[in-house]
């Protein structure tokens, strides 16, 4: 039988044999700010003890933040005498550590700003920790309420409030194994040059009197609509050339450009004109486009130039646009838009108002009721309370189609 041999300890591993590895712990801030304008402070004074003017969620290092600002302050014991003013966490948490700065912006240009401030300076317990939704920092002390209304602070009736959030986040990273750079994806890059080329292509789309040239592979792969059309049970008697009706050139244009680049097409170049006008008809068409053949993607990528290129003379027809289509997000902003008292007037002297009366009337009673609510709380100039968006769920199906020059 083997013997089994007992060592008294273990050999000491060579420094040769043994390679040194290293980690680092890295904790910094993701840092973000939010201007706060409140407007018609006179106005908001004997609102109540404890209730509040909260400003419109704003998002730093993953978390929604919320802005407080109470006119008759926050506490019974103190009688109304201070206003308060407070950061809150506006979203699901739990332990979110951060640095916070309050500042109230002094408006005679003279940068006498009142500040609180987390920031460049030492904190005996570390930065404020805030545990679950709701959670705050602040002061329910901020200001003398009547010195503030005879200081420089409060201008025209107005105060600003600027507040600036640090994320606390930490994070461990080790050796790197390998350090070879890898380019980025360019797959789009190589369907486009096949859409150019025109090389293999198998299907032909005439449109407008214009003829496309494509391949049914790529199309039936990005749209279940052209894959039913191309490839399904019901499919087109003639898949060699088809024609698109109620649509114009430029749009299907645009529809291939995405369908093969996965972006969207410069809107100027292809309607010809080079005006914002002209960028924002291309994107309501493209808009209607996308929702026709299912591509998810370029209708919310349409959804998003419209948000930014929102203005007096489009809002309406992009409104009844977004109605007909079920864009949800894209019609609440046109609702704000619309329902401001700045823009209500002069938005309903267009002709685009004109066509979403007689086009969708429902949308009329939602405004009506975006007015009201505005006039009851003065959510959008105040941001009293919470903001409640409209869900869209009254839709109907007609179509909008304005026409490309």
């Amino acid at each position: 039988m083997d013997t089994i041999k007992r060592c008294r300890g273990y050999p000491k591993p060579s420094p040769d044999l043994s390679p040194l590895t290293t980690s680092t712990s890295l904790t910094e801030t993701v840092n973000g700010s939010h201007d706060f304008k409140i407007s018609g402070y006179s106005l908001a004074k004997g609102m109540g003890i404890g209730k509040y003017i909260a400003s419109d969620t704003f998002m730093v290092g993953g978390y929604a933040w919320a802005i407080y600002f109470y006119p008759d302050g926050k506490s019974l014991e103190d009688n109304a005498t201070y206003v308060s003013l407070f950061i809150a966490l506006a979203s699901e948490g739990a332990d979110v550590r951060a640095l916070f700065e309050l500042t109230l912006l002094d408006q005679s240009d003279r940068g006498r700003h009142k500040v609180h401030s987390h920031f460049e300076r030492a904190l005996e317990s570390g930065p404020y920790t805030l545990k679950y939704r709701g959670s705050m920092w602040g002061y329910k002390r901020f200001f003398k309420r009547s010195l503030l209304e005879t200081s420089d602070y409060l201008k025209d009736d107005c105060l600003s409030i600027k507040c600036c959030v640090g994320v606390v986040k930490s994070c461990t990273e080790g050796p790197k194994v390998y350090s070879i750079a890898v380019p980025p994806p360019d797959i789009s890059k190589h369907f486009g040059n096949l859409l150019q080329s025109e090389k293999g292509s198998d299907v032909s789309f005439e449109v407008d009197e214009e003829v496309f040239a494509a391949h049914k592979l790529v199309l039936a792969a990005r749209s279940p609509v052209f894959r039913a059309q191309l490839f399904g049970p019901f499919k087109d008697k003639n898949t060699h050339r088809i024609k698109v009706e109620d649509m114009e050139a430029p749009v299907f244009k645009a529809l291939l450009h995405f369908i093969y680049w996965d972006a969207l097409p410069d809107m100027e170049e292809l309607v010809g004109l080079n005006t914002k006008w002209a960028s924002t008809m291309m994107a309501q068409h493209l808009l209607a486009a996308a929702d026709r053949y299912a591509l998810e993607r370029l209708k919310l990528l349409c959804e998003a130039k419209l948000c930014e290129d929102i203005s007096i003379n489009t809002v309406a027809t992009t409104l009844a646009l977004a109605e007909q289509h079920h864009c949800f997000q894209l019609k609440d902003v046109c609702l704000k838009f619309v329902a401001s008292p700045e823009n209500l007037k002069a938005v309903m002297e267009t002709d685009g108002f004109e066509y979403l009366k007689e086009s969708c009337p429902s949308v009329l009673t939602e405004l009506l009721q975006y007015v009201a609510r505005i006039g009851e709380h003065s959510v959008i100039t105040c941001g009293y309370g919470k903001l409640t968006l409209l869900d869209g769920s009254d839709v109907n199906r007609r179509r909008v189609k304005p026409r490309l020059y």
